[in-house]
């Protein structure tokens, strides 16, 4: 005979272990006052005890308050997005907030719109979106809620709250760390064209070329995969580029593999140089010098904005500036350069 599952606590179970009413119970699980702070830690113990997770749905009644947000995740399962999902989740978890997800490749129009549907028959207090392509900020935002709305984008939009880090000046940064070994011919290879984030690393890429009054010359676009950047990295044309700033690590990842196939070493005929940290890039052949970006910050970011927008709190967060991490992948420009 199969074991049966173990039954879930209620809020009775709560209140027994405790030694208080259930009516003491809603009040700690709904933030109410005139809860003396012994008897808080108490019912507290006994929750984090008995593992219990009170209904949302009993909450709203009690409280006409669901403490549900509902979180749009568009894209493939790139690392960026799926860490910044994961840390979102952790830190409602921690506020005691529920989450509804919708994790979806596709971000036409009419998905977007019944994902939001859906969510407000849930009775969320607000929705947080990670804008994986461009566009998908925009169909939610045109539905004119009147529930908050927290959008994960590289670049801040006026009358939409924004969180994400600075992918521009981190670009920057990347491509200044290669000028300043000499390099003075650096190629990109880009990330999807319909994604801001790519779209605002090839920016920060020519921007700074520009302002060191340097050549820029594309090398192709990829898909954020290590097969895109092998396979651009074994057909470009290389010339006299003497540097590569890749999208993203998993790019960067192909392409140096793409450049040994090639019999070219990195960083003595090429430096590279990708965009995130992820955690394979420490641990690559060379350990790969690259652009990270604080995922955890970021998701902690969008829940604490979106649980502010739903207070009545419309303080901005400032965008955070990735981090430079150099690593072996990159070296001095060698000179004299020919292929």
């Amino acid at each position: 005979m199969a074991d049966e599952a173990p039954r879930q606590a209620t809020i009775f179970d709560v209140a027994r272990l405790a030694g208080v009413s259930h009516q003491t119970v809603s009040r700690v699980l709904n933030d109410l006052p005139n809860v003396r702070a012994s008897t808080r830690t108490r019912v507290e113990e006994a929750i984090k005890k008995l593992r219990y997770v009170p209904s949302p749905a009993a909450r709203a009644l009690v409280t006409r308050r669901s403490r549900t947000i509902g979180l749009i995740a568009t894209g493939g399962p790139e690392f960026g997005p799926s860490s910044t999902t994961l840390y979102f989740n952790a830190a409602a978890r921690d506020a005691r907030w529920s989450v509804f997800t919708a994790n979806m490749v596709d971000s036409d129009p009419a998905t977007i719109r019944s994902a939001v549907e859906a969510f407000l028959r849930q009775s969320v207090e607000g929705i947080a979106v990670i804008a994986g392509h461009e566009g998908v900020a925009e169909v939610i935002a045109g539905m004119d809620l009147t529930i908050p709305l927290v959008v994960m984008q590289a670049t801040p939009r006026t009358g939409l709250a924004t969180v994400g880090a600075d992918q521009y000046h981190g670009a920057r940064n990347a491509v200044r760390h290669l000028v300043e070994l000499g390099h003075r011919h650096i190629g990109h290879l880009a990330g999807p064209g319909d994604v801001v984030d790519a779209r605002e690393r090839e920016r920060g890429w020519r921007d700074e070329l520009a302002a060191n009054g340097l050549p820029a010359r594309a090398i192709g676009v990829g898909d954020w995969t290590p097969s895109s950047g092998y396979r651009i990295g074994r057909e470009c044309e290389l010339d006299d580029l003497t540097a590569l700033f890749v999208g993203n690590d998993q790019m960067a990842m192909g392409v140096v593999h793409a450049l040994s196939d090639r019999h070219l070493s990195v960083p003595g005929d090429m430096s590279v140089i990708g965009f995130d940290d992820i955690p394979e890039a420490a641990h690559m052949a060379p350990p790969l010098t690259t652009v990270r970006q604080d995922f955890e910050r970021i998701g902690q970011d969008m829940l604490t904005t979106l649980l502010s927008r739903i207070a009545g709190d419309l303080d901005e967060i400032p965008q955070a500036l990735p981090e430079l991490i150099v690593r072996e992948s990159t070296g001095p420009a060698r000179q004299g350069v020919s292929r």
